[in-house]
């Protein structure tokens, strides 16, 4: 009996640790990562179709694209859609809200806040790729994470692979050319945004 509570605490223990990691948007990372001397990793991001993602939704193609796909609702309000161009979609990130969700009451600090999170979980953002950043944000973190005395998957960061882009890259997308398939390693030249090998800690 003993054996078993054991086994179940390491199970719950799992998944409550796993939880413990939450999205906190785009804008998180900013502080840290937009200087050139540091690899400017945000402004490359903020420049590229990622960093652009959610705005496509907007667009007329993107509504053609919902009508043949007979959605019941405006692409940047559908599921089908916005899985792909938000950060943390059904995983506790991005989550579909009406207007006045956004437009909270000048004297809610509370709702004010949690809509400004909202926001910056539009669009593909870093923790998409990277895992949420709850834990691993803090400069001394990252820090620990750099020099190797930490490792990044203890504070949620992910390991970015193939199968990372191919959770949108692929079939399913109504834009997938089967003609011309995702290419890994093409595509991660087009976003590369790599630390410089002497990243400054300053």
């Amino acid at each position: 009996m003993k054996i078993l509570i054991f086994v179940f605490s390491i199970v719950i223990g799992g998944f409550t640790q796993a939880s413990d990691f939450e999205y906190v948007g785009s804008n998180k990372c900013k502080t840290c990562h937009k200087k050139e001397a540091k690899g400017a990793q945000y402004v490359k991001w903020n420049e590229s179709r990622h960093g652009n993602a959610f705005a496509t939704l907007m667009s007329e193609a993107a509504v053609e694209i919902a009508n043949k796909m007979e959605l019941k609702t405006a692409p940047h309000e559908s599921p089908e859609c916005v899985g792909c161009h938000t950060t943390g979609y059904a995983k506790g990130g991005f989550e579909i809200k009406d207007a006045a969700f956004y437009a909270p009451a000048e004297d809610d600090k509370a709702g004010e806040k949690v809509a400004k999170r909202m926001e910056n979980l539009k669009n593909v953002g870093c923790e998409n790729c990277h895992g949420p950043g709850s834990e691993y944000k803090s400069k001394k973190v990252m820090q620990a994470i750099y020099d190797g005395t930490e490792k990044g998957d203890g504070y949620g960061m992910l390991t970015v692979s193939k199968e990372t882009c191919l959770q949108c890259h692929n079939e399913k997308s109504p834009t997938f050319d089967k003609e011309k398939p995702f290419n890994f390693e093409e595509n991660m030249a087009k976003i590369a945004h790599k630390i410089p090998i002497e990243a400054p800690t300053k």
